[in-house]
């Protein structure tokens, strides 16, 4: 099955939107969803940008009829929804389009068809595109078959480990989901590749499963592990099994227990010559992606760049300039930092 990146699909749809309309498919959870506002960010405010929930939406939401009694007809009044007050082109996100109702999916045909709701055009250079689960994922997506004859139905590539890891870095989600995550990898496989009947962690169709891990699911639970120390070691595991399935709860709460015993940031920034390097490796993991957003200066990238060096590791060192170099915040960092571009020129050959 050939796939499309959300990389790619950031170029896709302004290309091919404004007469095409892609309706990307994925399994739960990839990130659907966040194209809207990735494309916010890509495109600016030269468009209004409307998200459409297509499975709670009604007929009124859309549009209705409303009598002009001089002149004895119906007109139609189109929702606040799609904002045609304002004269600005519009970039629109039926999301999980293959859920609505049938007759809806009928009255978005035509605004996919000929950039209209009902009778009324959008403004000129307008963008729709879709979103859906996959079929084979069995949570009641369908498609009208002269509808799917007018789109461009395309399947988008679950996230890899490396490509969730960069988002992730830039987006918030707390550090030692990102180090359980590059630990075990295999959490952000799919069900449709070869060899992952036994996965415990992902979402499969054929098992009866509300939680699971999933790139969504890894980001709520960013707020459970932030908070653990407040709402204690069991409840941890408890909202952690609620939001990412039981199996990856009992791992990342074993994980978890691990960053008690390490050295904290300031210690290693104090002393990065003598502070002691954790045996483990699921240890090293937490230190190299904590750091990434505590790092604030030169001064603070180059002591714990003398700490790193210390690491028996190399492979492990080049896990720290990875995150460093993706990271928004720290790259215009080690960009100058001459610890890291002797580091570089070191190891030139793990790259």
């Amino acid at each position: 099955m050939h796939t499309v990146t959300i990389k790619e699909l950031r170029k896709v749809i302004p290309v091919i939107g404004e007469n095409l309309t892609p309706i990307i498919q994925s399994e739960p959870g990839c990130g659907k969803t966040s194209l809207l506002s990735m494309l916010e960010k890509d495109l600016g405010d030269k468009y209004d940008y409307i998200y459409v929930d297509c499975p709670v939406k009604d007929m009124q939401d859309i549009a209705m009829t409303i009598p002009n009694h001089d002149t004895r007809t119906l007109e139609t009044y189109v929702g606040s929804l799609f904002k045609l007050d304002s004269p600005k082109p519009k970039v629109i996100l039926l999301d999980e389009f293959m859920k609505a109702p049938k007759l809806l999916q009928v009255i978005f045909t035509r605004l996919m068809l000929e950039r209209c709701v009902g009778d009324t055009p959008l403004p000129k250079g307008s963008i729709v595109f879709g979103t859906s689960n996959n079929q084979s994922d069995g949570v009641g997506d369908s498609m009208l078959a002269h509808a799917g004859n007018r789109v461009c139905i395309m399947q988008m590539a679950k996230p890899t480990p490396d490509e969730w890891l960069e988002w992730a870095g830039n987006n918030g989600v707390n550090a030692l989901i990102r180090a359980w995550v590059h630990m075990f990898p295999r959490c952000l496989h799919s069900y449709l590749n070869d060899g992952e009947k036994d996965n415990p962690y992902i979402f499969d169709p054929k098992k009866t499963q509300l939680s699971f891990v999933s790139p969504r699911s890894l980001a709520k639970s960013s707020v459970i592990v932030s908070n653990r120390d407040v709402i204690g070691d069991n409840a941890t595991m408890v909202a952690l099994s609620g939001t990412i399935g039981a199996s990856a709860s009992a791992d990342m709460s074993a994980f978890l227990s691990l960053e008690r015993e390490l050295p904290s940031f300031n210690e290693i920034l104090k002393n990065p010559d003598q502070v002691p390097i954790p045996t483990e490796i699921s240890g090293q993991l937490m230190l190299m992606f904590q750091s990434t957003d505590k790092i604030q200066t030169q001064e603070d990238l180059s002591q714990f760049m003398k700490y790193v060096k210390r690491l028996p590791n190399h492979e492990m060192q080049a896990v720290f300039f990875t995150v460093i170099v993706k990271n928004d915040k720290t790259r215009p960092i080690a960009r100058n930092n001459q610890e890291i571009a002797d580091w570089t020129k070191q190891n030139i050959e793990l790259f």
